[in-house]
């Protein structure tokens, strides 16, 4: 009786891990994955050009502070394409001459680090 206990707590203790294994897998993948116009976006190069043409001291001459007030998850950007399209044209009316991927690529870092846009 003993041993038939143990092999049915085992039994619902292994379906309870798998459960909750499946379910940390399933929001992993989904946090993980984000909006598709940023899946394969190099948020390291997106970190460099950032510094590189000097995005926040910019926002901090128009804004002030730290200049993270330019950055209004509930204003006019509310999603991933239109914040995309923003670093676009910062890019264009700068002059500053990156390539699409690079665009995506400073869209995708303003995204993990202020938007959070999830799809």
């Amino acid at each position: 009786m003993t041993h038939l206990f143990s092999c049915i707590h085992i039994s619902q203790r292994v379906r309870q891990l798998t459960v909750a294994m499946a379910t940390a897998v399933a929001c992993g993948a989904s946090l993980a994955a984000g909006p598709a116009i940023f899946k394969d976006a190099d948020l390291k190069l997106g970190e460099q050009l950032i510094a590189q043409n000097k995005c926040t001291q910019c926002h901090v001459s128009k804004v002030g502070g730290d200049g993270s007030a330019m950055y209004k998850p509930q204003g006019r950007i509310n999603e991933a394409g239109l914040l995309r399209g923003m670093v676009e044209q910062c890019n264009s009316m700068l002059n500053l001459q990156m390539f699409p991927e690079e665009v995506t690529a400073v869209a995708a870092v303003l995204n993990r680090d202020h938007y959070r846009f999830a799809k």
